[in-house]
């Protein structure tokens, strides 16, 4: 067969046939995500949700709801941070141009359009968005919702230091320190004048004082790997038996832990109320109702402790070591609920929770964060942060049914399905061979030997 060369200019054909475009064969993955979402009803709730934001007759061919929020969802799938990606990425692969619903010839939305779209469609409807997730779990027995573990994690602000102001005079930083060091008697200071001046000045990172035009409600705080950014804070409420999250909330970053988890708390007890009310859920929720609180160090205090004991929620919080001897004067309620943590957090019920809560949390803020490409944010204010996040998490509820139909969360999860089927091939072999190796002595009698017989050769 002889080799075909690659054209260097190919005219394009005025005309193709139908039978002639190029088809895909599909996604599996995509395929059972469609077919869960038409099960439920998804298209029909969301189109009622939405239809107050679009008019009825004037404008141009709007985008479905349902084609938004997937493609939100292709977000969290396929690990892609931002909406230009999102667009892209659906425009070029025929796999995800079935899993919208669109045809070759036609335009899928482009970055442009999910901005507009996420500014005409209010927080609610994103957030009712993951209330169905939830119910969908709640109908698959994934969702329990007795034991809850909060942990809160930094995300990346879309917007620089170098771009902060002075919040009384609305100085730049540069222009502060020069004011600074002409205070102190440099009036032409150098760049070297002026990073020693900020190197010894105190509390120059104060939120209270600076503020980034930009992003209002991004933060100045520690990142988990040590630099020092402008962030956010979300923070989650995971079932503890399934790993669900039932709320996620976006907060300040330079806000403690002691007083966001009050919000997180109060939306993950409305969610599962909601979920447990929904007819269609059909009683499948066992417990429904928050009975325990798990968290880390980071949200132990007096009032948190005392707060969730006047809830009626039991607590397992760890306490931080060294706080020296407590003085509890006037604190009769918290000297006893913090006795009562401590000692179911030293049962054994508590230290298992305490590391379930570590696995569960830590699992859901790698999938959303890491792999999921959401650890830096690309849009600006809480609000907007919130509306993506809501789809973005709800795509990780939605693996937990899939990887009971499916056995697999993601569409990633396929290429690793060989190998997996593999190693568990070999693994099953190496178990027999030690079953067998273990048996072998009292089962059967010793093999004869190969080699010839060295007394039977001399004596022949």
């Amino acid at each position: 067969m002889a080799m075909r060369r690659r054209p260097e200019e190919q005219q394009a054909q005025m005309w193709i046939a139908t039978k002639d475009i190029a088809r895909s064969a599909g996604h599996p993955f995509y395929r059972a995500v469609n077919r869960l979402l038409a099960r439920e009803g998804f298209d029909r709730h969301v189109e009622g949700r939405c239809a107050k934001f679009y008019a009825e007759a004037l404008g141009r061919p709007s985008i479905a709801p349902g084609v938004y929020f997937r493609m939100l969802m292709v977000g969290y799938f396929e690990g892609i941070d931002s909406e230009r990606g999102i667009a892209w990425r659906c425009a070029d692969s025929l796999a995800l141009r079935e899993f919208l619903g669109y045809a070759l010839s036609a335009t899928t939305p482009d970055h442009s359009t999910l901005s507009v779209i996420r500014h005409r469609i209010d927080l609610e409807s994103h957030q009712e968005v993951f209330a169905w997730v939830l119910r969908v779990l709640a109908g698959e027995g994934l969702l329990k919702g007795k034991t809850l573990g909060v942990d809160a994690t930094t995300l990346e602000a879309n917007a620089a230091l170098r771009s902060i102001v002075r919040r009384d005079s609305g100085a730049g930083y540069t222009e502060f320190l020069t004011q600074l060091a002409g205070a102190s008697g440099i009036e032409t200071p150098t760049r070297e004048d002026l990073a020693k001046l900020d190197r010894e000045r105190r509390g120059k990172g104060s939120n209270e004082d600076w503020v980034n035009p930009h992003d209002p409600d991004a933060k100045i705080a520690k990142m988990k790997d040590g630099r020092t950014h402008l962030a956010h804070k979300a923070e989650h409420a995971a079932d503890m038996e399934t790993g669900a999250v039932v709320a996620v909330t976006v907060q300040a970053a330079d806000a403690g832990d002691t007083t966001t988890v009050y919000e997180t708390l109060n939306c993950a007890a409305e969610a599962l109320r909601q979920a447990k009310d929904d007819p269609a859920v059909g009683g499948r929720m066992a417990a429904g109702l928050v009975q325990e609180v798990v968290t880390d160090k980071g949200y132990h205090s007096n009032d948190v402790v005392r707060d969730l004991a006047e809830m009626q929620l039991r607590s397992y919080i760890s306490e931080p070591r060294r706080r020296g001897r407590r003085v509890w004067a006037g604190k009769a309620e918290e000297r006893d609920a913090v006795y009562a943590n401590r000692r179911r957090v030293g049962g054994a019920r508590g230290k298992a929770l305490l590391r379930r809560r570590g696995e569960l949390i830590e699992r859901s803020f790698a999938h959303c964060y890491e792999t999921g490409a959401m650890r830096r944010t690309h849009l600006r204010g809480h609000e907007n942060i919130l509306k993506r996040l809501c789809v973005h998490v709800a795509g990780f509820n939605l693996t937990l049914v899939l990887r009971r139909l499916l056995g697999i969360g993601t569409p990633r999860g396929l290429q690793d399905l060989p190998a997996a089927l593999l190693r568990a091939l070999l693994r099953a072999l190496s178990a027999l061979r030690r079953w067998c190796l273990a048996t072998w002595p009292a089962t059967c009698p010793p093999a004869r030997s190969s080699e010839p017989d060295i007394a039977l050769l001399r004596a022949a």
